[in-house]
């Protein structure tokens, strides 16, 4: 393993090239970037060791694409066009399915492998890299089957290398269940940022009054626009679902609260309680 490429060098592809580099001290890290500023900047911060084209793929045994899900339509096919037959490509986007559709009859789809870490913050950019950004996180495979072997276990080892577990997943199962667990969070802290934005129009010391519970669950809220509506597009049918019974739950709250059902809130939040048991030992 001695060429990486990362085609996207914010959090996601920085973050991999960092701990990819410490592991690999010997491998030289390319970097492509549609943003040239961007790839400057990788290059300054070491998270790359060269900047590159996607004329230089031939020569790759691994490449990482981390760019948002609607580019990631149109750039893989030709990443997968370029590579040669003994390159592993993986992505890391947090929809699967019409990814995998997208290269499924490709004459190269054996040398990709469907993957979503469940990691990152809220910042961007190349900047926004860091290092153990994949320790102890989950990383999901979809349709390893399709993957051929020998590039599997390529891939497989430098996750493995990382720290990350491994989960096998169906690619329509895991736009189901991450529009529970990601997807409608991120909507969830755009719309309590947006809702007290607004409210703060008229009561300028709101924020004077905003605690670290407020900080938190509007963190979400600083991600990238840009990121995040094209996944929004592309799970559109899970993440209208997951709405739908969000707003259900929020309607059913409110009516207890109009009734004067205090007991029954007590009951609700209680039973609620539950998630820290389940969310037990995840950071």
């Amino acid at each position: 393993m001695k060429h990486i490429f990362v085609i996207g060098v914010g959090l996601i592809g920085g973050s991999f090239a960092l701990d990819t580099k410490k592991q690999n001290p010997d491998c030289v890290v390319y970097g492509i970037d549609k943003n040239e500023a961007h790839l400057d900047r990788a290059k300054a911060l070491g998270i790359i060791d060269k900047k590159a084209s996607f004329d230089d793929l031939n020569q790759a045994d691994i490449v990482i694409v981390a760019i948002p899900v609607d580019a990631m339509l149109e750039v893989l096919p030709k990443v997968l066009d370029l590579v040669s037959d003994e390159t592993i490509v993986f992505d890391a986007g947090s929809t699967k399915e019409a990814i995998c559709l997208k290269v499924k009859n490709h004459p190269k789809r054996r040398n990709f492998l469907a993957a979503h870490p469940i990691a990152g913050t809220e910042f961007s950019g190349p900047e926004a890299a860091i290092h153990n950004l994949y320790n102890n996180k989950t990383n999901i495979i979809c349709e390893v089957e399709e993957t051929a072997f020998k590039l599997q276990e390529k891939a497989l080892k430098l996750f493995a290398d990382l720290g990350m577990r491994i989960r096998y997943m169906n690619p329509k199962a895991h736009d189901k269940h991450i529009a529970y667990v990601s997807h409608l969070s991120h909507i969830s802290s755009f719309m309590l940022g947006k809702t007290v934005i607004e409210k703060e129009k008229n009561e300028r010391d709101i924020f004077d009054m905003a605690g670290s519970g407020f900080a938190s669950t509007v963190r979400l809220a600083k991600s990238s626009p840009a990121m995040w509506t094209p996944i929004f597009k592309q799970n559109k049918t899970n993440v209208i679902e997951t709405l739908n019974e969000y707003i259900d739950n929020l309607k059913h709250f409110k009516k207890l609260m109009q009734s004067n059902d205090f007991e029954a809130i007590f009951k609700e939040m209680e039973a609620t309680n539950h998630i820290k048991d389940i969310l037990n030992g995840i950071e």
